[in-house]
Order: C-alpha cells, then sequence, then structure tokens
C-alpha cells in the first residue's frame, strides 16, 4: 500500500465524448475528413501518396481555401494527414501483382480507396476518434520537428543523393527538445495553482535554455533563448491546426525589424508581441497520452475508480486537496456506499511512513460517505490505530453515545496527524499551526508525548522543535524527541 510522489500532479480530463468532439472540429482533422470524402478514382496522387501538383487546386477549393500557393499547402498538408491516419488507403501501382519496378517511372500515378477509419469517425466511438486523432497528434509533432531548409535543391548532389548531414539536423534531439517543452506546457497548465492564462513564448523557451541556478542569463544563453523562441514559434504555428494548443503567433513586425531582439527585456510590458501559446483540454489529453506510452506517470483524476480502497487511497497520498477529493467522489460514485466505509478503514491500517496520510484520507472519504458509514466507524473505536479517527467522525457529525478517548489515543492521533502532514509536505505555516494548536491543547504535551507507540513518533517531536515559535516549547519538544530516541523502536 505504500505511494510514490508523482511526477506530475494529476488532471482532471474532460470526458472522451467532449474531447471527441474537439478532435472532429480540430481544423486540420476537419479538412483531412473531407478530402477523404471528397477523393475518388480519379483522384491523382504520387508513388508516395501525395496528391499530384495538378490535383492541389482542386483539393484547395474543395475546403474554401485561396487558389494561392498557401492553399495549395495547406491541402497537401490536409491530404497527407488523411493518409497518415488511415482515412484513405493510397496503392501503388508498382506494388500490385506482376508489376515490375522498371514498368514504371518515378511520376507513375497509385489509385485511391476509402480508409477503414473514415467510417469509424462517424459511426465509431468516442475512443475510436481519439484513437485516430491520436495518430494525427504523432503525424502533426513529426512535421514540427521536420528540419527547416531555405532551398532543398542545395541538399541534393550531382547523383541524386541528399546530404542530410548538411542539415545540421538531429531527429532525436528535435523531438526530445519538443517533448519537453509540451512537457512543461503541461506542468504549468495543469499544476496546482496553475490559472488558464497563456504562457509567454520567452518563458517557456527559457525554461528549456537557462539553467535553474542562474542568475542573470549571460549573453550565450539569452541568443540560445532567442534561437529556440523562433523555432517554437514555427512548430507552434504547425501545432495548433491538429487542436492541441491556443497559440497567439511571434508579431510579424518584431521579425521584420532588422536588429530587434527576439527576447523581450524583462520591462517590456507587452510580452504578447513574443508569442503566447496555451494547451486546450484536447491537447492536455494529447501530450498525456504520448507521455504515458514514453512510460511517464502522468495520472488523470478517476484512474483510480475501479482499484481496491487499498490502491485507492495508497494513490492519493500525495495529491493536492482538490484533486484527492475528486478521486474519492468517483471512487465513491463506482463503488456505491455500502460497504465503502469498511474497506476505507481496513485500507487505512499500517505502521509504514504513508499510514498516517492514508488515514487522513480515509477520514476525508469517510465525510463523503456520509451517515452510511456510521456502523462501520463505530465498529473500529477500540481500534487503536483507528479508534481517534472514528471518535473524531463521530463527534462532527454530531452522534451520540461516543465513548470519549483515553489519553493515550488522544496522544497517537495528535502524532498521526503531524505525521500525515509532515509526510505530505504541506503549507509550513498551516502545519506550524497544527504543531503549536495540538501542543497547546494539553498543559506538559512533551512531557507525555514521548512515550507514545506510534512510528513516527520520534520525528514528529523532532520536526515540532523545528517548527513551534516558543523557544521554550522547541526546546521541550528537541528533548522530547531524544527521549523518543534513546526509548527505542519509535522513529529513525
Amino acid at each position: 500500500m505504500s505511494a510514490e510522489r508523482p511526477i506530475l500532479p494529476p488532471v482532471r480530463l474532460h470526458t472522451e465524448a467532449e474531447l471527441a468532439r474537439d478532435a472532429l472540429a480540430a481544423p486540420l482533422l476537419a479538412r483531412a475528413v473531407r478530402l477523404a470524402r471528397w477523393a475518388g478514382p480519379d483522384t491523382r496522387v504520387g508513388a508516395g501518396g501525395e496528391l499530384v501538383d495538378a490535383q492541389l487546386p482542386a483539393a484547395a477549393e474543395h475546403l474554401g481555401l485561396a487558389a494561392d500557393e498557401d492553399g495549395a499547402a495547406e491541402a497537401s498538408e490536409a491530404w497527407r494527414l488523411a493518409v497518415d491516419t488511415g482515412l484513405v488507403e493510397v496503392e501503388d501501382p508498382a506494388t500490385e501483382p506482376g508489376a515490375d519496378e522498371e514498368d514504371f517511372a518515378d511520376d507513375v500515378e497509385g489509385t485511391v480507396t476509402a480508409g477503414e477509419n473514415l467510417a469509424l469517425l462517424t459511426c465509431g466511438s468516442p475512443q475510436d476518434v481519439l484513437s485516430i486523432w491520436l495518430d494525427g497528434l504523432e503525424a502533426a509533432h513529426a512535421d514540427a520537428t521536420a528540419p527547416v531548409f531555405d532551398d532543398f535543391a542545395d541538399l541534393v548532389g550531382e547523383d541524386g543523393s541528399i546530404d542530410f548531414d548538411a542539415l545540421d539536423w538531429d531527429p532525436e534531439t528535435e523531438a526530445e527538445f519538443l517533448d519537453g517543452v509540451l512537457g512543461n506546457l503541461y506542468l504549468l497548465t495543469v499544476g496546482e495553482g496553475a490559472g488558464d492564462e497563456a504562457v509567454p513564448l520567452p518563458a517557456l523557451a527559457a525554461s528549456m535554455i537557462v539553467p535553474d541556478d542562474m542568475g542573470e542569463p549571460t549573453d550565450d544563453i539569452l541568443e540560445q533563448v532567442s534561437d529556440a523562441m523562433m523555432r517554437l514559434d514555427d512548430q507552434f504555428r504547425v501545432l495548433e491546426p491538429i487542436g492541441i494548443v491556443e497559440y497567439r503567433p511571434v508579431d510579424e513586425a518584431l521579425l521584420a525589424e532588422e536588429g530587434e531582439e527576439s527576447v523581450p527585456p524583462a520591462d517590456d510590458d507587452d510580452v504578447t508581441r513574443y508569442g503566447m501559446v496555451k494547451l486546450t483540454p484536447l491537447g492536455i489529453y494529447g501530450i498525456r497520452a504520448r507521455m504515458l506510452d514514453a512510460g511517464v506517470d502522468a495520472p488523470a483524476i478517476g484512474d483510480l475508480a475501479d482499484k481496491g480502497a487499498d490502491v485507492l487511497l495508497g494513490g492519493i497520498a500525495y495529491y493536492p486537496e482538490a484533486a484527492a477529493r475528486g478521486e474519492i467522489e468517483l471512487w465513491l460514485a463506482r463503488h456505491g456506499a455500502d460497504g465503502a466505509a469498511g474497506e476505507l478503514l481496513d485500507a487505512a491500517r499500517g505502521e509504514d511512513p504513508q499510514a498516517p496520510l492514508r488515514r487522513l484520507h480515509c477520514q476525508q472519504a469517510l465525510a463523503l460517505v456520509g451517515a452510511d458509514a456510521e456502523p462501520a466507524v463505530r465498529a473500529v473505536l477500540g481500534d487503536p490505530e483507528l479508534g481517534g479517527l472514528a471518535r473524531v467522525w463521530l463527534a462532527e457529525r454530531g452522534a451520540a453515545d461516543v465513548p470519549p478517548p483515553s489519553e493515550a489515543m488522544i496522544f497517537w492521533l495528535a502524532i498521526d496527524t503531524i505525521a500525515a502532514q509532515l509526510e505530505a509536505d504541506g503549507d509550513l505555516d498551516e502545519l506550524q499551526g497544527l504543531v503549536e494548536g495540538l501542543s497547546g491543547q494539553h498543559s506538559g504535551f512533551f512531557d507525555e508525548a514521548w512515550r507514545v507507540d506510534h512510528p513516527a513518533t520520534a520525528d514528529v517531536l523532532e520536526a515540532m522543535g523545528r517548527l513551534h515559535s516558543d523557544k521554550k516549547q522547541a526546546k521541550d519538544a528537541r528533548k522530547a524527541a531524544f527521549k523518543a530516541r534513546s526509548r527505542g523502536g519509535s522513529g529513525s
């Protein structure tokens, strides 16, 4: 039942139905779908599946795009996505039975049929739609990390080979950098206290370049941040049409002004001119899916709804309060009130370091169960680990016939409560208030507390000695911690 601290905070995702609607509305996928439905036996494609140049004006017109190079490029991009996501199937004649590669010129054309995935977008489940969209995200991610060059002809040698070294491009490095940026954007979006505001592009680029321990960035670091910003500006322009971000690009006027610094000075009020980016709900879903595929622990609220109470209490051990409550609510909705209280109380037992946290979250869960929990709670009134918790719960509900706790139980519960907050790394001021409040409720608290038979007694008293604002009380706490350690078997 022990728990590990999650690398990323838990996120509350939109429902799959909502996300599927967002996916279908993503401009790039919507255009790909329209082209897939438009395509037919007369659609002309190259051997690699791309629309031939002569076909692009008709495709652009069908999509309502301008009849220029930009319109043709957008139509071509949408067609590539239709191929990459299986909305259309392209058959190369050179692969047909009996075909001889020497019989086909480089400009030979393939044939097009509707792909199986096209029907799934209409008749399939939300999961089917999201699976197809995730394939589209992978394709867009690959496009965003592709090399940028001014003149492709300069890379082609006399023998027709391509000099990839001249690109100065490492696909793994490029992909890792973009994934790192998206990971930072994800953390800024879903982290505790994170707002719903867009993130300035300079700050996002700096998060990947500037060392954490650096004070004033050097000119070299600023230049690297500037270069990263310009690359990210290109990449977010590519990623926005697939629906993962809302992006306000770098002001074109800045790019045109010669000698203009790309990285704004610290006192620049209009930071929006340098690009602003924000993950959409669909983007949060997509980036999380990519992180999970990469083996990153990226929890979502609801992950534990179908698990046992031991997994629930262990899993939410280090969740922020709101996220823990949300997970508990979904777990109770799945399991029902009948029997839930007994299962939660059983899972709250233990002497491991996370046990106090489990008991704390168990108490929160029992509050949500309501009156149905009372029989199970009364059943543990005599339990040395759960009896104090049970009395607190019953008292908060105004229950009658609650036996008073023994002095030993009062002290044990005080140690357990502080141990839970210490393990959770809670707010320091709140923790200090808890320490002073609990010790102030009992005269001579530290004269008795060192005797408490709890695994965390010595560690708790030591922490109380650090946190208590009263010097005498702090000294008494440290003395009590020393006694507890000397007594043996309490703390470490």
